[in-house]
């Protein structure tokens, strides 16, 4: 259950970057996903999901 929280909490992190440091390219970045096609995002999503277990697999091993 930690590595879960310090996972999230990664995430957490990363996406504060994004929207407090970048604020315009993270407005960008959503426009330009409300512009993809369905089967585009379901592909990034898998494609990001198999590589994060991946890592994860790769790091606890």
């Amino acid at each position: 259950m930690g590595d879960f929280l310090a996972a999230l909490g990664l995430v957490l992190v990363i996406e504060g970057l994004v929207y407090g440091g970048m604020p315009g390219l993270a407005k960008r970045l959503a426009e330009q996903v409300l512009e993809m096609p369905d089967s585009a995002l379901r592909t990034a999503g898998i494609t990001a999901m198999m590589l994060g277990v991946f890592l994860v697999w790769l790091v606890r091993g």
